[in-house]
């Protein structure tokens, strides 16, 4: 479920008319919900009440610092995995003690900076990385909190792209490996191993894969504690599926069905990392017709944003929702909505059955809130659009569009040429 919502022909961000906010920033754009934002979250955590889980948002899936700073409003904590990331959160005030630092290939700069800062964990994700951690602790003279990033060999029926828990992909540890850290863990004097965690992909649409990954945590963890080897934290990680299509994903409350059972019979404190679950549905990206060709073969729609702005149709071959942001009645035809950069894989959409569009028309792309705006780039020098956070009838802009200026910058064209 969503805020965005015809009345009268007119496409609404909550109390907003779509056409007002593109009237001040322009296009293309990015529009968030806040009140679908917050919805999303508080599913999640009275779904998951009975275990009273932190609840890591998934920065990576939207890191502007309003939505950041309106979920730790609520009480979220923050999944980070670049320096980045971490500096974001602790600008809008983000309590360290909150927040979990993923990545296969955390820099020594990384390492040192989240120490100083105080978060709750590192997530693990090799023998070498955390050699490399208790190397860096020792020169601090600070104790490191870990939980080791298990890679539970499950499938996760999603792209492969975006499926992260079998032994093929780059995440995680074995568990055989795992138990054999724990039961050397005096090897690392700097490092205090507290938890367990495991990712096992995005955008899945059932609970099979987590029951089967929690299952095979929770046997694990009791096989641990035969041999006295004793864990505090279970992060469950994300990748909780949202409706693009045609899907049919669990809720929150399904999904807490499902897992809870396994999760209070463990005694240990959950960690949650969901993301697209959160932001996904909140956001819209906006764009413009250009143009309408026609080949003889094909009809394209030719818009002012493209594959720079919106990867996933791209990359992924995902599906997004494409709707006018007014309603019209015009006789439908099928086109391939298709943006300015210059590769045939530049597209937002193909084979679309839209309404006979005119320049000017304006085209809500949906299901934009994730993996948008932070995938995006300046490919043919092109600037970023701004992003514009909605609350009830109000709008702000909450990242300003890039100039040419901005792209320029620290560009030097040295005196030997």
């Amino acid at each position: 479920m969503h805020d965005f919502h015809f009345k009268k022909a007119e496409l609404y961000c909550e109390d907003v008319k779509i056409s007002d906010v593109v009237r001040k920033v322009g296009t293309p754009c990015y529009i968030y919900s806040h009140k679908t934002l917050i919805d999303h979250f508080t599913k999640i955590q009275k779904a998951f009440a009975p275990v009273s889980p932190l609840i890591c948002f998934a920065m990576k899936s939207n890191d502007n610092m309003a939505v950041v700073k309106s979920l730790l409003n609520e009480g979220a904590g923050l999944d980070i995995v670049s320096i980045g990331e971490l500096k974001k959160a602790l600008m809008v005030k983000a309590d360290p003690r909150q927040i979990v630092f993923a990545s296969v290939g955390k820099t020594e700069e990384e390492i040192r900076f989240a120490l100083r800062a105080g978060i709750l964990f590192f997530n693990v994700e090799s023998v070498p990385e955390l050699e490399f951690i208790n190397r860096i602790a020792k020169d601090m003279r600070k104790k490191a909190q870990v939980a080791l990033r298990i890679n539970p060999d499950v499938e996760a029926a999603t792209h492969d792209f975006i499926t992260t828990g079998t032994l093929k992909n780059k995440f995680g540890i074995d568990l055989a490996s795992t138990r054999a850290i724990l039961k050397q863990r005096k090897k690392y004097p700097y490092i205090e191993i507290k938890g367990l965690h495991i990712h096992i992909g995005s955008q899945i649409v059932t609970s099979a894969p987590f029951i089967n990954a929690v299952k095979k945590m929770i046997e694990f963890i009791e096989s641990l504690k035969k041999e006295s080897i004793e864990i505090t934290h279970l992060d469950i990680g994300g990748g909780l599926g949202i409706i693009y299509k045609d899907e049919k994903p669990q809720t929150a409350q399904d999904f807490a069905n499902a897992v809870l059972p396994y999760l209070e019979k463990t005694g240990l404190k959950i960690i949650m990392e969901p993301g697209r679950f959160i932001v996904g549905n909140a956001g819209i990206f906006v764009t413009k017709v250009l143009y309408l060709k026609d080949n003889g073969f094909k009809k394209f729609l030719i818009v002012d944003g493209g594959m720079n702005d919106l990867i996933r149709p791209s990359l992924y071959n995902a599906y997004h929702e494409i709707v006018p942001v007014k309603e019209t009645h015009a006789k439908r035809v099928k086109v391939d909505v298709v943006g300015p950069i210059c590769e045939s894989g530049d597209f937002l959409g193909k084979d679309r059955m839209l309404p006979a569009l005119k320049q000017g028309d304006l085209l809500a792309v949906m299901s934009a809130g994730a993996y948008g705006y932070v995938m995006s780039s300046n490919y043919n020098v092109r600037g970023r659009g701004p992003e514009v956070l909605v609350k009830g009838k109000q709008f702000a802009i909450v990242k300003e569009r890039e100039t040419f200026e901005h792209l320029i910058e620290g560009e030097r064209i040295p005196a030997f040429i």
